[in-house]
């Protein structure tokens, strides 16, 4: 199974047949436009086994997949004590294994941000937690620690790693968080402000099964997006 994780920045439905070409099972795609609100028909045919959440129907989080692939949207909570998170989308796939797809949001918090919602989610949904891959943008790095706060990258990966789940890309490549070599991100385009934000996490039983793991090349999505593709392939 080939599944694709793509910030596309807008517009997929003048994008898709890009992503096309790495012929994935299931693609999980931020700052995507519903399928349902689009006049676009070719798009809409492309999406015809999806599931999609957002608060504006041309920017959202969306997962689709080929049409043999069963997707069972998962019940679990956006709600940590009295703040909402955003956005987060849980998943079987084929009665086999949990996906979550993940577009992590500043969200007015002033101060729970991006991997201060991830943090949330867990506290909330980690008990839930099988086999299982986390997938998407999460806007953040280890270099963006803080000391005095307890909801670091750092510590967002130290708690799912006291699960059993790790950063498939960091157990590929042998890399240290925070010392990535391959970038995800490009500010402003700009391929001098390079940074690694987006992730594949993984249950043990999955990250036994990763044959390979792809980081796009810029050069070729950088007319499209200010993020590059990342490919994983399991057995």
């Amino acid at each position: 199974m080939k599944i694709v994780s793509w910030n596309c920045n807008g517009a997929l439905r003048k994008k898709f047949n890009a992503l096309m070409t790495i012929d994935a099972d299931i693609y999980i795609i931020q700052e995507c436009e519903n399928p349902a609100d689009s006049k676009d028909k070719d798009y809409k045919n492309w999406a015809s086994n999806y599931l999609w959440i957002g608060d504006s129907k041309n920017k959202g989080l969306a997962l689709f997949a080929k049409e043999n692939i069963k997707l069972d949207l998962l019940d679990w909570s956006n709600n940590y004590k009295d703040h909402s998170v955003k956005y987060f989308l849980p998943c079987m796939i084929n009665n086999d294994f949990q996906l979550l797809a993940v577009w992590t949001h500043q969200n007015n918090s002033p101060n729970f941000g991006y991997i201060g919602q991830f943090w949330k989610y867990l506290q909330v949904n980690k008990d839930k937690f099988r086999k299982i891959i986390i997938v998407g943008d999460l806007n953040s790095n280890a270099i963006w620690d803080q000391w005095d706060r307890w909801w670091n990258h750092s510590d967002v990966i130290k708690e799912l790693e006291e699960i059993s789940i790790k950063s498939l890309y960091h157990e590929f490549y042998k890399e240290s968080q925070g010392k990535e070599i391959k970038p995800t991100f490009f500010l402003q385009k700009n391929a001098s402000k390079s940074y690694h934000i987006d992730y594949y996490f993984s249950s043990k039983e999955i990250t036994s099964n990763l044959k390979g793991l792809e980081v796009g090349d810029f050069s070729n999505w950088k007319q499209m997006s200010d993020h590059v593709p990342m490919t994983i392939t399991l057995k």
